[in-house]
Protein backbone atom coordinates (compact mmCIF):
# COMPACT_ATOMS: atom_id res chain seq x y z
CA UNK A 1 0.00 0.00 0.00
CA UNK A 2 0.85 3.92 -0.33
CA UNK A 3 0.64 6.14 1.96
CA UNK A 4 -0.21 9.89 1.10
CA UNK A 5 -2.19 12.74 2.63
CA UNK A 6 -5.50 14.25 2.14
CA UNK A 7 -4.35 17.18 0.64
CA UNK A 8 -2.76 15.32 -2.19
CA UNK A 9 -5.59 13.83 -2.55
CA UNK A 10 -7.70 16.80 -3.61
CA UNK A 11 -4.61 18.36 -5.37
CA UNK A 12 -5.41 15.54 -7.75
CA UNK A 13 -8.92 16.29 -7.93
CA UNK A 14 -8.45 20.05 -8.45
CA UNK A 15 -5.98 18.92 -11.39
CA UNK A 16 -8.59 17.37 -12.91
CA UNK A 17 -11.47 19.71 -12.26
CA UNK A 18 -9.14 22.65 -13.54
CA UNK A 19 -8.65 20.55 -16.52
CA UNK A 20 -4.95 20.56 -16.06
CA UNK A 21 -4.58 16.53 -16.28
CA UNK A 22 -6.87 13.78 -17.45
CA UNK A 23 -8.07 11.00 -14.66
CA UNK A 24 -8.94 8.81 -17.59
CA UNK A 25 -5.36 8.53 -18.32
CA UNK A 26 -3.85 9.54 -14.95
CA UNK A 27 -3.01 6.34 -12.85
CA UNK A 28 -2.32 5.50 -8.91
CA UNK A 29 1.94 6.44 -9.55
CA UNK A 30 1.60 9.09 -12.05
CA UNK A 31 -1.69 10.91 -9.67
CA UNK A 32 0.84 10.52 -6.38
CA UNK A 33 4.24 11.99 -8.89
CA UNK A 34 1.53 14.88 -9.52
CA UNK A 35 0.88 16.05 -6.20
CA UNK A 36 4.33 15.02 -4.59
CA UNK A 37 6.26 17.54 -6.93
CA UNK A 38 3.35 20.18 -6.57
CA UNK A 39 4.38 23.23 -4.40
CA UNK A 40 0.35 23.01 -3.39
CA UNK A 41 0.43 19.70 -1.66
CA UNK A 42 0.25 19.71 2.07
CA UNK A 43 0.06 17.23 4.60
CA UNK A 44 -2.95 17.26 6.95
CA UNK A 45 -3.79 13.98 7.79
CA UNK A 46 -1.92 10.18 6.59
CA UNK A 47 -4.13 7.76 4.81
CA UNK A 48 -3.61 4.54 3.04
CA UNK A 49 -4.62 4.41 -0.75
CA UNK A 50 -5.85 1.04 -0.50
CA UNK A 51 -5.82 -0.62 -3.93
CA UNK A 52 -5.74 -4.25 -4.00
CA UNK A 53 -9.57 -5.46 -4.37
CA UNK A 54 -9.16 -7.71 -1.16
CA UNK A 55 -8.15 -4.65 0.74
CA UNK A 56 -11.20 -2.38 -1.09
CA UNK A 57 -13.80 -5.45 0.22
CA UNK A 58 -13.09 -5.14 3.39
CA UNK A 59 -12.89 -1.37 3.80
CA UNK A 60 -16.25 -1.99 1.83
CA UNK A 61 -17.69 -4.07 4.53
CA UNK A 62 -16.48 -2.27 7.10
CA UNK A 63 -17.71 0.96 6.36
CA UNK A 64 -20.91 -0.38 5.27
CA UNK A 65 -21.69 -2.58 8.37
CA UNK A 66 -25.00 -0.57 8.72
CA UNK A 67 -25.93 -0.66 5.15
CA UNK A 68 -25.22 -4.44 3.85
CA UNK A 69 -27.02 -3.80 0.49
CA UNK A 70 -24.32 -1.22 -0.57
CA UNK A 71 -21.78 -4.10 -0.20
CA UNK A 72 -23.94 -6.13 -2.35
CA UNK A 73 -24.00 -3.34 -4.92
CA UNK A 74 -20.00 -3.16 -4.31
CA UNK A 75 -19.54 -6.70 -5.59
CA UNK A 76 -22.28 -6.56 -8.75
CA UNK A 77 -20.66 -2.73 -9.66
CA UNK A 78 -17.15 -3.59 -9.44
CA UNK A 79 -16.57 -6.64 -7.77
CA UNK A 80 -14.85 -4.58 -5.07
CA UNK A 81 -11.71 -2.73 -7.26
CA UNK A 82 -11.68 0.57 -7.58
CA UNK A 83 -8.51 0.47 -9.91
CA UNK A 84 -7.96 -2.06 -13.26
CA UNK A 85 -5.07 -4.18 -12.85
CA UNK A 86 -3.26 -1.03 -15.31
CA UNK A 87 -3.78 0.84 -11.96
CA UNK A 88 -6.14 3.36 -13.62
CA UNK A 89 -9.55 4.15 -11.73
CA UNK A 90 -11.90 1.63 -12.53
CA UNK A 91 -14.49 2.40 -15.05
CA UNK A 92 -17.79 1.36 -16.14
CA UNK A 93 -18.19 -1.06 -19.24
CA UNK A 94 -21.27 0.62 -20.13
CA UNK A 95 -21.03 4.14 -19.07
CA UNK A 96 -16.99 5.52 -19.01
CA UNK A 97 -17.83 8.02 -16.67
CA UNK A 98 -19.13 5.89 -13.65
CA UNK A 99 -15.94 5.40 -11.51
CA UNK A 100 -14.79 3.62 -8.54
CA UNK A 101 -15.92 0.74 -6.60
CA UNK A 102 -19.57 2.13 -6.43
CA UNK A 103 -19.18 3.27 -9.74
CA UNK A 104 -20.16 7.06 -9.25
CA UNK A 105 -21.27 8.71 -12.68
CA UNK A 106 -19.01 11.97 -12.43
CA UNK A 107 -20.54 13.31 -15.13
CA UNK A 108 -23.64 13.77 -12.59
CA UNK A 109 -21.46 13.44 -9.36
CA UNK A 110 -17.95 14.54 -9.15
CA UNK A 111 -18.80 18.47 -8.15
CA UNK A 112 -21.20 18.17 -5.51
CA UNK A 113 -19.13 15.02 -4.30
CA UNK A 114 -15.78 17.89 -4.20
CA UNK A 115 -18.14 19.94 -2.44
CA UNK A 116 -19.06 18.02 0.00
CA UNK A 117 -14.95 17.39 0.52
CA UNK A 118 -15.10 13.88 -1.26
CA UNK A 119 -12.61 12.61 -3.97
CA UNK A 120 -14.55 9.86 -5.81
CA UNK A 121 -11.37 8.88 -7.54
CA UNK A 122 -10.19 7.80 -3.81
CA UNK A 123 -11.71 4.81 -2.14
CA UNK A 124 -12.41 6.56 0.78
CA UNK A 125 -14.22 9.08 -1.22
CA UNK A 126 -15.71 6.64 -4.25
CA UNK A 127 -17.51 5.10 -0.95
CA UNK A 128 -18.46 7.74 1.18
CA UNK A 129 -19.78 9.74 -1.48
CA UNK A 130 -22.16 6.12 -2.25
CA UNK A 131 -22.89 6.19 1.28
CA UNK A 132 -24.04 9.83 0.63
CA UNK A 133 -26.44 9.11 -2.18
CA UNK A 134 -27.76 5.95 -0.60
CA UNK A 135 -29.03 8.19 2.14
CA UNK A 136 -30.55 10.82 0.01
CA UNK A 137 -31.89 8.22 -2.88
CA UNK A 138 -31.67 4.16 -1.51
CA UNK A 139 -30.59 2.07 -4.08
CA UNK A 140 -32.14 4.15 -6.83
CA UNK A 141 -28.83 5.40 -8.52
CA UNK A 142 -27.46 1.69 -8.88
CA UNK A 143 -30.99 0.42 -10.63
CA UNK A 144 -29.02 -0.85 -13.67
CA UNK A 145 -27.14 -3.45 -11.91
CA UNK A 146 -30.15 -4.78 -9.68
CA UNK A 147 -30.95 -8.07 -10.96
CA UNK A 148 -27.22 -8.86 -9.58
CA UNK A 149 -27.66 -7.20 -5.90
CA UNK A 150 -31.69 -7.21 -5.93
CA UNK A 151 -31.29 -11.45 -4.98
CA UNK A 152 -28.97 -10.64 -1.89
CA UNK A 153 -28.85 -12.97 1.13
CA UNK A 154 -29.21 -9.34 2.32
CA UNK A 155 -32.54 -8.67 1.09
CA UNK A 156 -33.68 -11.84 1.89
CA UNK A 157 -33.02 -11.10 5.30
CA UNK A 158 -35.10 -7.86 5.75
Amino acid sequence: MIEFTTGMALVVSSMYMAGTTSMHSMNIANAISATTSSPTAYSTTTQTLISSSKDVESYVREQYADEPILVDIARCESTFRQYGSDGNIMRGKVNNADVGVMQINEKYHAEKALELGLDIYTVQGNVAYAKYLYEKSGAEPWKSSSKCWAQSDVLARL
